[in-house]
């Protein structure tokens, strides 16, 4: 018997459970000390109310034999696709609803959706990013090439066309850096994509904080639907870090090898998973509801506020910081040349906060920390109250 040569590859520790390991350590310590975490991008806030009312009417349905519902069909039910059809319409962008595919959550899709792709392909991940992309790539095998991201082309890396890649992998806004790219800007992406074969694989899970002209979902781009398949959740936009309801749009369009990548995706999917439960995808619904979108904005808008405090503490101590406006996430430099771990000790010992260290996501992110906005207004004033006394 021999273990995947994979688990040889990877760091030893998943970049969150090292900091969960050392905040641990600490509270053995210091068992009275009052911790913030800022730093896993946990959701402090409760379900809306027509969410809940959509469980509870959901959940007597499944009481009764007339209305009791097994098994869900393997790519999600149509009402909720439909609701996100609907979304998508009301920007402008025509999908079939199978095209949709349901899941728990975009960190599966944009793990399992490797499934369909030969170990052979080179994988092009910007640095620094989400974790996730690189240790799912380096567990199918493929080789990984980076794009360097970096606060002089503002955390917003565009193509190198003298660099050859299959699958591409964008997160915008971008976690941790809160970067997010424009429409021109994708575009460059898309026609990259186009020139060498390539798909992109984009992560949407945070367009409900974009405030400016950024692009919330890749097919705004004309043509995007020849090269990329996009990944959506519930998590941050209605809570659900909890009950764990996400998606995917593969156009049927999407091609390679003479196979279309929809039909391969709802061969893995319908093999590997058994689908979201009712309750959950009809909770999923009310929060496209126009009463559900109204009631989930007002937990953007309450976050939007704490990444406005956290922003105003920096400016005013002088502390260079990317991200805070399309994003929940707060991208800082670190003071005084710490690199990101002794940044991390400094402020767990000192002010009691915890964030996240900028090197696990990526060597660019060496420097910076990572401050999540998901908090309660309280605890994130009183971090902006301690982080005051930090001193250049």
């Amino acid at each position: 018997m021999k273990i995947a040569e994979w688990t040889q590859k990877l760091k030893k520790n998943y970049l969150f459970q090292s900091v969960a390991e050392k905040v641990k350590s600490f509270k053995e310590k210091n068992p009275y000390a009052n911790i913030i975490n800022m730093g896993i991008g946990d959701v402090s806030l409760p379900i809306c109310k027509s969410v809940v009312n959509s469980c509870i009417k959901s959940a007597n349905e499944m009481g009764n034999i007339e209305s009791f519902r097994g098994y869900s069909p393997n790519s999600g039910y149509d009402f909720l696709k439909k609701s996100i059809q609907q979304d998508y319409q009301d920007r402008n962008i025509s999908l079939d609803l199978d095209e949709i595919f349901i899941s728990d959550g975009a960190k599966s899709d944009m793990s399992n959706i490797l499934d369909i792709f030969s170990s052979d392909n080179v994988c092009l991940i910007p640095d620094p990013v989400y974790p996730v992309y690189l240790d799912t790539s380096i567990m199918n095998g493929m080789t990984v090439k980076f794009i360097n991201a970096t606060e002089d082309n503002n955390f917003l890396p565009l193509p190198d066309l003298s660099v050859k890649s299959d699958i591409i992998y964008i997160c915008s806004p971008n976690n941790p850096t809160g970067a997010s790219y424009s429409k021109p800007e994708l575009k460059l992406w898309v026609d990259y994509a186009l020139s060498c074969d390539a798909v992109i694989l984009f992560d949407a899970a945070y367009e409900s904080f974009i405030e400016d002209d950024s692009c919330k979902s890749i097919f705004e781009v004309e043509n995007s639907d020849l090269c990329a398949i996009e990944f959506k959740s519930f998590s941050k936009s209605s809570g659900f870090t909890g009950m764990r309801c996400g998606y995917s749009i593969v156009p049927k369009k999407l091609k390679r090898n003479g196979e279309s990548l929809n039909s391969l995706w709802s061969r893995r999917h319908s093999t590997k998973f058994n689908g979201v439960p009712y309750i959950i995808q009809r909770a999923a619904e009310a929060c496209l509801s126009t009463e559900g979108k109204k009631e989930c904005s007002k937990f953007i808008k309450y976050y939007k506020e704490n990444s406005k405090s956290i922003s105003k503490t920096l400016d005013n101590l002088g502390i260079k910081y990317f991200g805070g406006k399309n994003s929940p996430y707060i991208w800082m430099k670190c003071i005084n040349d710490m690199n990101s771990w002794e940044f991390f000790d400094y402020l767990l010992e000192k002010f009691q906060i915890v964030g996240t260290p900028g090197s696990g996501f990526g060597k660019n992110g060496e420097g910076f920390f990572r401050l999540s906005c998901f908090g309660s207004h309280e605890n994130t004033l009183e971090a902006c109250k301690r982080l005051e006394n930090m001193k250049k």
